[in-house]
C-alpha cells in the first residue's frame, strides 16, 4: 500500500475549499482506498491518506452513518479496541447487474457493490422461422424469457432490487438517443427491443455500451491492459469491432461510430464496404465467416456455422501447431487431432495476414502503443495469433506497436458490464448528500 496525500481545506485554483468540500474530497478518498486496498483501520487510513487522526475520525463516522462503510473485524491478533477495527465498504448496499447480449444467448450477472459475482446464469436463444436466414428468435419471447432470468437470477443472488444495470450487445450505439442499432443488416430486432424491456421492467439506471467496448473496459481493469491507459481492444468474432481507449477514457466518436472497423476499406477484399453493410471492408478479411471461408481454402474441417464454426476451426488449427511442436494446448476442445499441422500454420498465417492489415490501419491513425486481440475469435487464436499479426505489423507500421491476446476470456463483455454498473452505483452512492 502506497500513501496517497490529499489537501484537507487547501486552495486549489486560488480558492479555499469549503469545509463540506473537503469532506466530500476526503471521503471519496477513503471509499477510492477500501475499495482498492480492502478493509483497513483508521490508522491505515491516516497513513494513506495523509489526513489527521480527527479528520479521519470524522469521516469515518460520517462513512458508517451513511451505512457506506462497517466493522468487518480486528487487525492482528494480539491487538483490541477501537485502534484495531477494520473498516470495509457496505458491499450489499446495492445490488448491481451485468448483461452479455448475443446474437443466441444472453448471460447474466448479478453482483454486490463491489463487483463482487452473487449469482450468474446463462440462457440460449434458440432459432426459429423469421423468413431472415441466419437471425436468432425474435421478439417477445426471446426478450421475456431474458427478462424472466435476470428476474430469477436476482432472487438468486438476494437482490430484492438493482441499483443500476450494464447491458453490453454488438451494434451501433447512438450517444444522442441511447439507442441501440445497427448498419450492417445482420443483428436481431429482439436485442433492441430486450433493452427496452429491461427499462420497463426493472426501476434501476440502465448503462448501454457496445460490446468490444465493455471488453475493453475488462481487459484494462482485470486482463491484458492493466498496465495500459492509451490502447485499442479488436474485437475478432461473428463481426469485427474496436474499442479507442485513449489516456484512460472510452472515445465513442461523434455518432458512435468509432471503432465501426468492420467498414474499414482495405486492399485483398474484391470490393468496397457500403454504409448499409462492411462486405468488402475489414469485416470480409478478419470476420467469422471469412476466417470459415479461408479454413476451407486451406483444406481445413468447418464444423457447423456461425461464430462457433469459426472458433473451433481456429482452436483446432492453434492446437494442431502447438503440438507439432511438441505443446500442449490446455484450452483446446479435442486437440487437433484430424487437422495437419502444415496446412494449420498457413492458415493461422494466412489469416494473420488480413487481420495485420486492419491491425496497421489502426496504428497508423492513433499510434496507441498497445492492441489487444479479443473476441471469439481472438480468444481462439490467443498468443498463436497475436505473434503472428505483431510480425506483420512490424514490418508495415511506423511505430511501434504491442500486439497482446485478450486474457478475461469468455466473460470479458459480462465482466465490462458489472465493472461500468459497479462504477456508475458507486459514484451515486459516494456522492455527498445536498
Amino acid at each position: 500500500m502506497s500513501p496517497t496525500r490529499v489537501h484537507s481545506g487547501g486552495k486549489s485554483g486560488g480558492k479555499t475549499a469549503s469545509p463540506s468540500t473537503a469532506r466530500a474530497i476526503n471521503d471519496r478518498l477513503a471509499l477510492a482506498l477500501l475499495q482498492r486496498e480492502g478493509p483497513l483501520t483508521a490508522g491505515q487510513l491516516k497513513q494513506l491518506t495523509g489526513l489527521s487522526r480527527p479528520t479521519v475520525a470524522d469521516l469515518v463516522e460520517r462513512l458508517r452513518g451513511a451505512r457506506l462503510i462497517t466493522v468487518v473485524g480486528e487487525a492482528g491478533a494480539e491487538r483490541r479496541g477501537p485502534n484495531a477495527r477494520l473498516y470495509g465498504i457496505v458491499a450489499d448496499r446495492a445490488h448491481l447487474a451485468g448483461i452479455d447480449v448475443r446474437t443466441d444467448r444472453v448471460t447474466v450477472c448479478v453482483a454486490d457493490l463491489l463487483g463482487r459475482t452473487l449469482a450468474e446464469a446463462s440462457l440460449p436463444i434458440a432459432p426459429q422461422a423469421t423468413g431472415e436466414p441466419g437471425r436468432p428468435a425474435a421478439g417477445p419471447p426471446a426478450v421475456a424469457a431474458a427478462v424472466d432470468l435476470l428476474t430469477s437470477t436476482a432472487a438468486r443472488a438476494g437482490a430484492t432490487s438493482l441499483h443500476t444495470i450494464g447491458v453490453g450487445a454488438p451494434g451501433l450505439l447512438d450517444p444522442a438517443t441511447g439507442a441501440l442499432g445497427s448498419n450492417t443488416g445482420w443483428l436481431p430486432r429482439w436485442h433492441a427491443d430486450l433493452v427496452a424491456a429491461v427499462r420497463a421492467h426493472f426501476p434501476a439506471e440502465l448503462l448501454l455500451e457496445n460490446e468490444a467496448n465493455l471488453a475493453a473496459v475488462a481487459e484494462q481493469r482485470l486482463g491484458a491492459a492493466r498496465d495500459r491507459d492509451t490502447f485499442v481492444l479488436l474485437w475478432l468474432g461473428g463481426g469485427t469491432g474496436a474499442a479507442v481507449v485513449l489516456d484512460g477514457a472510452l472515445r465513442r466518436g461523434a455518432s458512435g461510430g468509432a471503432g465501426e472497423i468492420g467498414f474499414l476499406p482495405v486492399p485483398g477484399t474484391g470490393g468496397l464496404p457500403s454504409a448499409s453493410g462492411c462486405e468488402g471492408g475489414f469485416h470480409s478479411l478478419a470476420g467469422g465467416p471469412a476466417l470459415c471461408d479461408l479454413a476451407h481454402r486451406h483444406g481445413l474441417p468447418v464444423e457447423g456455422t456461425g461464430v462457433e464454426a469459426a472458433e473451433r476451426a481456429l482452436r483446432a488449427a492453434v492446437a494442431a501447431v502447438r503440438e507439432s511442436r511438441g505443446e500442449r494446448d490446455e484450452r483446446a476442445e479435442g486437440g487437433g487431432a484430424g487437422v495437419p499441422a502444415g496446412p494449420a500454420e498457413a492458415f493461422l498465417d494466412a489469416y494473420a495476414d488480413g487481420v495485420a492489415i486492419g491491425v496497421a490501419a489502426v496504428s497508423a491513425v492513433l499510434d496507441p502503443g498497445c492492441v489487444v486481440i479479443g473476441g471469439e475469435c481472438g480468444r481462439a487464436g490467443g498468443d498463436e495469433l497475436a505473434r503472428r499479426v505483431a510480425e506483420r505489423v512490424a514490418r508495415m507500421a511506423p511505430v511501434r506497436l504491442e500486439v497482446r491476446a485478450g486474457t478475461v476470456g469468455g466473460r470479458a463483455v459480462l465482466r465490462g458490464a458489472v465493472l461500468t454498473a459497479m462504477d456508475a452505483a458507486q459514484d451515486d452512492l459516494f456522492a455527498p448528500e445536498g
